[in-house]
This record gives C-alpha cells, structure tokens and sequence, in this order.
C-alpha cells in the first residue's frame, strides 16, 4: 500500500550532501509517491557530479506523484530556489533564506493535506543564522512555530530502540531547571499520545531515567527526583500512562529492561542520544512527536566535505522515508 498524498522530502542545504541523499530516492521507493522539494538547478549539478542523468520533471501541488516504475530515473521536483548560486561543499549564508522557503512549503502542504508527511535532509543552522533569520535554532522549532505548536519531543529512532528527550539543545548548566512538573507532564503526554496515534501502540510503556547520577540517591546526588520527577511520574501513573522510573541511566538501556518498554524518556540531549547512536549511526530516525503531522529526518549533519562526492551514506535518510511512508500509510481495518 502507498499514502494517500505525496511525502515531501526537503533537500537540505543546497551545499551539503542532501540534494546528493534526495535523489537517490526515487529510485529506491519506485513505487511510492515522493515530491523532491529543492532547487532543479542544484539538483541537476549535483546529479552530473555524481554521474547519474536523472528526469527532473516539474511537480506543483495538486498534481500525481506516482512514477512509472520502469522508469526509476524519473524524480518529481517541486522547485524551489537556493537564492543563490551553489558549489557542492561551499556553505553560502545567501541561500539562508531558500532553504527556509522550502520547509515552509513542505510544512504548510502538509497543514493544507498536499503531503502525507515530510522527511528532512540537513540544514546548516549556521548559514541560516547568518543569512536569513539570527533566530532559527532548528527544524524542530521551526516546524513547531509553523504548526502553532507551543511544544514538540525530539524522538530519534534506531531499529527497535526509541529515545524521546525532555530538553533538547541546552547547554548543560540549563537542564534542571527545564525540568518541571510542567515540562515533564506535558512531555510525556505527547510521547504517550503520539506512540499511540502515529505508532498504533495502543497502551504504551515507557521507561524514564533519572536526571541525575543513580537518579538521585535518595536525594544524596540530587533533588529533581524527589522534588519533580517522582511525584510527576506517579501523578501520571494515576491518570493512566504505564511508566517505569526514573531509573539509572548508567543501567536502563539494558536488553532485559529495553525489551519490556516501547521507548525511553531522557532529561536531556547527551544522556540518551549517545547509546541510540551507537546501536545505529547512519541508519537512525529523528522523529518530531507533537506536530499535527509527520515529520522524520537524518540523524547526521550536512556533511559539506562529501557533497557531491559520492561517498555520503544514505542510509539514514532512507530509514526516514521508510518510517514516514509505514506511518502516513492508512492500516487496514
């Protein structure tokens, strides 16, 4: 089975490896209706760097986005452009604002119905910084800002492991006090809510870890167990969600307790994100929980030293587009 609508994938920063990434799609999902959104003329360039001679037909909404599979060359291209000039591995802070202009049009067809769901190649926030909008701090809150959403979870995916964050890019010093009852109830809710809707995990069980070392100790090590997470988690528990914790980080992610639960809740970046990334470098899944559609991505940057190189990995980026495809899918009754 296909979506329903397109899925669009945003090509990234014309300069790094996404447009690379992106076209080698079509061709790997023949049959699924794919919507490349980026620059034609990017693409074209990058394409001969690489020595394919793709068909970059032109695609707007509205049209079919089902290919031929006999003639997996073919790619749709809603265009959109860069702003700017473009040199594969030569991040230009002048194309800033044409690749904020192609997720907003990947965003809004998905608010409007056009797309099933979006799957995200890398941006640089840097270049975005510099050339278009000082405040941009991700896809992540962008996208949110785009929905009018006033909180999203950053989940990232490997295989059958699924890791949510309760805060995200912090530094360090900033964590705890972004741990409320507040913050974690609101938290949780759209990890549970979002396992159920888009998952189709009817009666999710999640593991949460403590913040800090043996969570806590007994509060020898630390309060925010004592003074925040306990009491949340069983407030929780009383309302119906099935949640084991907190817990050590340094013991959870244990097969025996892993296999008993559908994901885990980390209070922050760096305390969940390195074991997800050892289980699958290359091949996990960032996903945004909380948005009123699907939205997957990479879990690696732009990578500007092998844009049009060849060498860039597509695996992640086909595990995105696999899981958006199974998740925007209808289910049979």
């Amino acid at each position: 089975m296909t979506p329903e609508r397109p899925i669009a994938i945003t090509c990234g920063d014309p300069a790094g490896i996404g447009p690379d990434l992106a076209l080698a799609l079509p061709a790997l999902f023949p049959e699924q209706p794919l919507v490349l959104i980026g620059d034609k003329a990017v693409l074209s360039q990058r394409a001969a760097l690489l020595g394919k001679t793709p068909s970059l037909g032109d695609w707007q909404p509205g049209d079919p986005a089902i290919r031929d599979p006999l003639t997996p060359d073919f790619v749709c291209v809603w265009h959109t452009p860069a702003g700017a000039p473009v040199t594969a591995g030569q991040p230009n802070p002048a194309t800033g604002q044409g690749t904020l202009d192609m997720l907003t049009r990947a965003a809004r067809g998905c608010l409007d119905g056009t797309f099933s769901a979006m799957v995200t190649a890398p941006v640089a926030k840097n270049v975005i910084c510099e050339g278009a909008d000082p405040a941009f701090t991700g896809h992540t809150e962008f996208l949110a800002a785009q929905a009018a959403v006033d909180r999203v979870v950053m989940m990232l995916t490997a295989r059958d492991l699924r890791v949510a964050l309760a805060s995200t890019h912090l530094p360090l010093s900033e964590v705890p006090a972004a741990i409320t009852p507040d913050s974690l109830t609101r938290t949780l809710t759209i990890l549970r809510d979002d396992l159920v809707n888009k998952y189709r995990i009817a009666q999710p069980r999640i593991l949460v870890l403590g913040l800090n070392p043996h969570a806590g100790e007994g509060g020898h090590l630390g309060r925010e167990e004592l003074d925040v997470i306990i009491p949340t988690l069983e407030h929780l528990r009383q309302q119906g969600f099935t949640l084991t914790g907190p817990v050590p980080a340094d013991t959870a992610f244990q097969p025996a307790l892993l296999n008993q639960h559908d994901a885990v809740l980390a209070m922050y970046h760096d305390q969940g994100l390195p074991v997800l990334k050892y289980a699958g470098f290359g091949e996990a899944i960032n996903i945004t929980l909380g948005l009123p559609f699907i939205r997957t991505s990479v879990d690696h940057g732009t990578a500007f030293e092998l844009a049009g190189t060849g060498q860039a990995k597509v695996g992640s980026l086909v595990a995105a587009t696999r899981l958006a495809l199974n998740l925007a899918t209808p289910q049979d009754p």
